[in-house]
Order: structure tokens, then sequence, then C-alpha cells
């Protein structure tokens, strides 16, 4: 899948993530900006990297913002992001979720 654009999903809200996604080269790049790193970064990255492989994007950069969020919350933003990096949301892939 072919990123047009830079696609921003979330908030910077507690128990949210804010996911950015742009074109990249070299696989997927993750930045991620979380306190809970130490403990729960290798997960967030494993939710981003695996969401965004469903949905069929091999190379991205991606900058998350932490503030908390769930696993469920990770892939569903990552997912808005990606389609509006793809613009495609007009055609909803939520098996990407499951």
């Amino acid at each position: 899948m072919e990123i047009k654009t830079v696609g921003v999903a979330g908030t910077l809200e507690s128990s949210d993530i804010q996911i950015m996604v742009s074109a990249g080269q070299n696989g997927v790049e993750i930045d991620l900006e979380s306190e809970v790193a130490k403990s729960y970064g290798d997960q967030i990255k494993k939710v981003i990297t695996d969401t965004l492989k469903k949905f069929g994007i091999e190379n991205a950069k991606v900058k998350a913002t932490d503030k908390g969020a769930l696993d469920c919350v990770i892939a569903s933003r990552t997912l808005a992001a990606a389609q509006r990096a793809t613009k495609t949301t007009d055609k909803p892939r939520l098996e990407v979720l499951q």
C-alpha cells in the first residue's frame, strides 16, 4: 500500500495515543514517546508494526506519542492514521483490527 500523505489519528489526552504515519523506506521505523516506554515500549511498537503490516504497509515512519493507551486503542489509532496516509478512508478495513 502506498503512503500518499501524512496521516494523523488520536489525541494527547490521558489513555490515548497520537499516531502520525508518513512515507518511509526502511521498514517500519517508530519514534515512540511514552512515560511507560521502559515497561511497555516493545509491546506498543509491536502493536503498531503488526497493524501496519496487516493493512499492507511495509515501509513507514511512525511518530507515536503515548498517554497510556491500551492495545486496542493503539491498533485503532494506527489503522486510522494509515488509512488517512493512504487516502483510503472511504474503504474501511476494520478486519485489520482482529
